[in-house]
């Protein structure tokens, strides 16, 4: 978590407010974090939830605190490159058209920095057909995108798939987003990051890009790719997976 605070108060944007939710955690998280509260009294704003309630709902509570015209994403344990925000703002203002920006992301964990996730420059409503339009982490929108969009989905089915969900409504609301391909953003990845995405989590994923391929009116016939991918992906053991990102890690050096 300092790791991640550090890197917002490097930002080249100074701009800012930075609004954390902890989620109800039992270790010293909720203290590290006041730490920098109190440190940064003007800047950063610190919500708690009382039960553990997971991403969506944690994110909507701190959607009730944003008071800025843009709001980006970030996850307490990744980093942001230091000039991210300035990019970001600059990409959205040069392009009034677009409705929210992403970046690539690099992938890291104690060894060492892997691959670079960069989604298509210009996704449409058609890419959630192969792959997620964009690094949920990394965006960067208005705060009237969430507004119209009710914020966050909160339910079993999105359990760590809240952000397709939001990409499906993004779409079928009429809003574009581009993507920066330049990595600004840099996602922790190891073991335990691995081992959460269970069978249930990507079931619910099923669940959602069903409901999804439904309300953007896709054919029904082209369920059936996401049904195999799901199945397929769910018998790789967790070991095989971070092997595959050590080979990623030293391909790329």
């Amino acid at each position: 978590l300092p790791e991640a605070i550090e890197s917002i108060l490097s930002q080249t944007y100074t701009d800012w407010e930075l609004i954390m939710c902890d989620d109800a955690s039992t270790d010293r998280t909720y203290e590290v974090a006041k730490s920098y509260k109190d440190r940064y009294p003007d800047k950063i704003i610190l919500v708690r939830n009382e039960v553990n309630s997971r991403l969506s709902f944690s994110l909507n509570h701190c959607l009730q605190y944003a008071t800025g015209e843009y709001i980006a994403r970030m996850d307490g344990d990744d980093l942001s490159a230091p000039e991210r925000f300035t990019k970001q703002i600059t990409y959205l203002k040069e392009h009034p058209e677009v409705d929210l920006v992403g970046t690539a992301m690099q992938r890291f964990n104690d060894s060492g920095y892997a691959n670079v996730d960069a989604k298509p420059q210009y996704p449409d409503r058609y890419t959630l057909r192969n792959r997620i339009p964009f690094n949920h982490a990394t965006i960067m929108t208005y705060k009237r995108v969430y507004d119209k969009l009710g914020g966050y989905t909160v339910s079993e089915r999105t359990n760590r798939a809240q952000d397709y969900d939001l990409w499906f409504r993004f779409y079928h609301a009429g809003f574009r987003g581009d993507n920066l391909q330049e990595a600004l953003y840099f996602v922790r990845e190891d073991m335990s990051a691995i081992k959460r995405r269970t069978f249930n989590v990507r079931w619910n994923a099923f669940k959602t890009t069903r409901m999804g391929y439904k309300l953007l009116g896709y054919p029904k016939w082209w369920i059936i790719r996401p049904a195999v991918s799901m199945v397929v992906k769910s018998l790789i053991p967790a070991g095989m997976m971070m092997k595959y990102r050590e080979w990623q890690k030293k391909r790329n050096k």
